[in-house]
């Protein structure tokens, strides 16, 4: 009988740090993706949200039922859902030191064992079509979700704990040790893993990685 795999134990280096800087590299990883504009208050991001997790849910539990499984199959559990957050092109040019959420981008994304391939995530895509069809739900968003493979590298990450309004105050932290280590920050962009549920979690207990590039 095999193990599932825990990302929570297996992988705690990449997704629970401590809640103080540190430098990680980041290899080579898969994902779901799919990206969407404005703040995560607004009705589109909760949509995009919607829209993975069945693909996800697919992806773990369509093997158990075939006789030919992928090759390098694994049971595994669902990871977490992580955001890539950026600001619009005007915004970036008009900026004034205050950021509107409205002038977010963002790309949402889910991390996919290594047996996921771009055929599997093709016919587990039409699966989840064909059963959220079915259920009446909408597919839209569906067709704009992307198999992608990702390579981070070198980055500061922390655990952020406590409001999403508050990680400035985190960041400030990561830009600091960045500072002291000789390291340049690539850019504003950055990685948020939420490793809390919003939706059930008080905001001042959410737990979220925070992650950005460096030189």
């Amino acid at each position: 009988m095999s193990v599932k795999f825990e990302w929570r134990k297996k992988e705690k280096s990449l997704y629970i740090p401590k809640a103080k800087p540190e430098l990680v590299n980041v290899p080579k990883l898969n994902y779901i993706t799919l990206s969407g504009e404005g703040g995560p208050a607004a009705k589109e991001f909760t949509e995009c949200i919607a829209a993975l997790y069945p693909l996800a849910y697919a992806i773990k539990m369509q093997p158990k039922k075939l006789e030919v499984k992928p090759k390098g199959y694994y049971d595994f559990t669902v990871y977490p859902l992580e955001g890539v957050w950026d600001i619009t092109e005007q915004a970036k040019q008009n900026f004034t030191g205050t950021i509107n959420k409205e002038d977010l981008i963002y790309k949402l994304m889910l991390r996919q064992p290594d047996f996921v391939d771009d055929v599997f995530f093709q016919a587990m895509l039409e699966l989840t079509k064909q059963n959220q069809a079915a259920k009446k739900r909408p597919t839209a968003l569906l067709n704009k979700i992307a198999f992608e493979t990702i390579t981070e590298g070198k980055c500061i990450q922390m655990l952020h704990i406590g409001k999403y309004d508050d990680e400035v105050k985190s960041f400030n932290e990561m830009e600091a040790f960045a500072e002291t280590e000789g390291l340049i920050r690539l850019s504003k962009v950055h990685r948020e893993i939420y490793l809390s549920d919003f939706r059930k979690t008080a905001p001042e207990k959410l737990k979220t990685t925070l992650r950005f590039q460096v030189t």
